[in-house]
């Protein structure tokens, strides 16, 4: 089970907390509904649900394989991302080739069962969610080297500088497939208690979505489909956001943080544009990515959009 320690003290309301779910789940049983929208409201508050033993989304045998790339392949150093809206794999090289097909099997797979278990065990969100990527993590989180920004052992809500939500929120799904270590992670506040603080502080949501003109301008744009309206203001914050933070050392330092451990082969699911989270270290782990548009929460005055734009007191999407 994941255990919570604390690196500084991080209880109480505005801190994720996690929630351990006991029972096995089969591929094919949905959960009773009440339960499931429970599951939901908690975690669009900006909770962690915790499976402690995976459901059976990925074969022992093709477990394996991925597993046993870390000693054949170059692939090694990159992430290995799944589209399936194109059905295609990217984080390859060239030379790799022959591996793709074989990959883009194993990682299909594993996509498809996770949207067949969320949709049993998340029931508002099926069918209303938009299937996002899928990614293989074979790298050793701890000592990874990268820019700022893409590093992921800095406290951040997530955000895709290339790919807009436009307002739906982006929940991710967790396996950890290592046989022998754990994937650590820390978590801080959530946006409902760290998000109004930052867009008030230099007046930031105010520069972002401009004065009246402008944004008349913008909305000029987007009728005329010109570039300089396609980005949703909403995503410019959450951008902005998502580096500031990374930026600052001394909120990196100083923030109060509480630590978790996700054993082999545990699950989790979590929000991850309200939950500022980082992860420490951990090797082998596959992700699928969910967008749930706003007419399938529960809790949609806890999204960050409604937090934004109830701030800012007009839209911030397109």
């Amino acid at each position: 089970m994941a255990a919570p320690t604390t690196a500084l003290p991080a209880s109480g309301s505005g801190f994720s907390h996690l929630l351990a779910v006991e029972d096995s789940f089969p591929l094919d049983a949905s959960l009773p509904l009440q339960r499931s929208l429970d599951y939901c409201a908690e975690l669009e508050a900006g909770h962690i649900i915790f499976l402690p033993s995976s459901p059976d989304l990925i074969s022992q045998e093709d477990r394996d394989l991925l597993l046993g790339r870390r000693q054949s392949s170059s692939a090694i150093h990159k992430n290995i991302a799944y589209r399936p809206a194109e059905d295609r794999i990217t984080g390859l090289d060239a030379s790799e080739a022959r591996e793709t097909d074989e990959l883009r099997r194993i990682m299909r797979g594993f996509s498809q069962h996770s949207a067949e278990f969320l949709s049993r065990f998340l029931i508002p969100y099926a069918g209303k969610w938009k299937l996002d990527y899928a990614s293989y993590r074979p790298i050793e989180e701890k000592g990874r080297s990268a820019r700022v920004h893409a590093r992921n052992d800095l406290l951040h809500f997530d955000s895709f500088p290339t790919r807009p939500t436009n307002g739906a929120r982006i929940l991710r799904f967790f396996v950890n497939i290592n046989p022998t270590e754990s994937r650590i992670w820390l978590t801080s506040q959530t946006f409902e208690a760290f998000g109004p603080r930052f867009a008030l502080a230099g007046n930031l949501l105010a520069s972002v979505g401009g004065n009246s003109v402008t944004r008349g301008l913008r909305q000029a744009a987007r009728t005329l489909k010109l570039p300089f309206g396609r980005r949703p203001l909403y995503d410019e914050f959450m951008h902005r956001c998502h580096n500031a933070m990374k930026e600052d050392a001394a909120f990196q330092d100083q923030a109060p943080k509480s630590r978790w451990e996700f054993p082999p082969n545990s699950a989790w699911m979590v929000f991850t544009d309200c939950v500022s989270h980082a992860v420490l270290s951990g090797q082998y782990a596959l992700e699928q990515t969910f967008m749930i548009p706003q007419s399938a929460l529960v809790k949609r005055e806890k999204s960050p959009l409604r937090i934004l734009q109830k701030i800012a007191g007009y839209p911030l999407t397109l």
